[in-house]
């Protein structure tokens, strides 16, 4: 391959080039699933996602011969100092043809970026938190990414380390299959015995998510996540404004009967969020909603039968009443009414959260694929 030029991103015509990179390494294998192009681009515009206002990015390309086969971002959360305290700064979007110098000169860059904000330490990939997506795939190859998990080759992890980034954490994937989740064969009979401590002894009651109140619902929820997940590696709070970004980006996708609220005297104790697995529509989209893509988009959402588990959370003060099971009893029940529903998976899940992986091991599930965050010590 000819020599690797770097080329940051400065305008809204190479930040569209930047989003299109995996179109073109990626469209021959049926794994992949394009994103939407114009969602792509407004996560990446710092005029319309609040990440930016405590966060700052450079968006790199890598270019052979006028082509481009590769990027990467390096970015510095300001937020991730103040929560998770040292000097990191992270890298994010990495993607590259299957060469060793195109991989090189986008991890050198960005840790020459890293190197010369003060930063000694980088990891990733984060695009741009934990709250988004994360990792690179190191099992699972052959599956197709659920709604909000990325894809990638083999070589991504060999080239990666390659360049001297080492393991930082890594976590996981979970399948459930909702048919075979029944007390006495695959369903530990201690989660229905919990569930029904929450239920009846506790006074929790679950109910649906409302759609209507969305922006509301997403903010009650987030309220739990903030609470649920502050003690977990990398976690960062999300903002106000990152929540109704969010909530805006969701609203057409959440599904009423797979969202649910546990309340105690109307507070909001814990939650889960799950979502319909849109990937098995976009795959036919090609990153674009125009001219068809929406009425394929509507036609086909009535056919999706995986759902995505995204997020799962107690309160800190009710962990130990059964609310947990409390959820995951709730997905019992609503995957056995008539549907098209079969299963899914559920995660991230930390390879360290000991609770979470037992509760998915007597909920019968396997661990189906596995994304790993790296990291790199930055010398002088």
């Amino acid at each position: 391959m000819p020599s690797v030029t770097i080329r940051p991103v400065r305008n809204r015509r190479e930040l569209k080039r930047f989003v299109k990179v995996p179109f073109h390494l990626h469209r021959e294998r049926p794994q992949w699933v394009a994103p939407l192009i114009f969602e792509r681009m407004e996560f990446l515009n710092p005029k319309k996602n609040p990440w930016f206002e405590h966060g700052e990015a450079e968006l790199i390309v890598a270019e052979c011969d006028g082509e481009a086969v590769g990027r990467i971002s390096a970015h510095i959360d300001h937020r991730w100092d103040s929560y998770q305290g040292g000097s990191d700064a992270m890298f994010g979007f990495f993607e590259t043809a299957n060469d060793p110098e195109v991989a090189a000169a986008l991890l050198v860059a960005a840790t020459e970026w890293a190197r010369d904000k003060g930063r000694s330490r980088i990891l990733g990939p984060m695009d741009f938190t934990t709250n988004d997506e994360i990792g690179i795939l190191i099992e699972g190859y052959e599956r197709r990414p659920m709604i909000l998990e990325p894809w990638h080759p083999p070589h991504y992890r060999e080239l990666i380390e390659a360049e001297g980034f080492e393991k930082a954490m890594d976590v996981q994937m979970w399948e459930l299959q909702f048919g075979d989740l029944k007390e006495g064969e695959r369903f530990d009979p201690s989660i229905h015995a919990a569930a029904e401590k929450a239920l009846h002894d506790e006074g929790i009651a679950i109910r649906n998510m409302r759609k209507r109140e969305m922006a509301d619902e997403v903010r009650r929820f987030m309220d739990v996540y903030n609470e649920a997940w502050g003690d977990n590696w990398g976690f960062v709070p999300i903002t106000d404004a990152e929540v109704e970004f969010q909530a805006k980006n969701l609203k057409q996708v959440i599904d009423e009967e797979w969202a649910f609220m546990a309340e105690k005297d109307g507070e909001v104790v814990g939650a889960a969020l799950t979502l319909p697995d849109i990937n098995q529509v976009l795959a036919k989209l090609n990153g674009r909603l125009l001219p068809f893509g929406w009425l394929r988009f509507l036609l086909g959402k009535g056919k999706i039968d995986q759902l995505r588990v995204f997020a799962l959370g107690v309160k800190h003060e009710y962990r130990h009443s059964g609310v947990a099971a409390g959820l995951y009893l709730k997905h019992l029940e609503t995957a056995a009414a008539p549907g098209t529903i079969e299963g899914g998976e559920m995660g991230w899940i930390l390879e360290s959260n000991g609770p979470m992986n037992r509760a998915m091991e007597g909920m019968g599930g396997t661990v189906v694929k596995k994304y790993r965050l790296y990291e790199k010590a930055l010398g002088e």
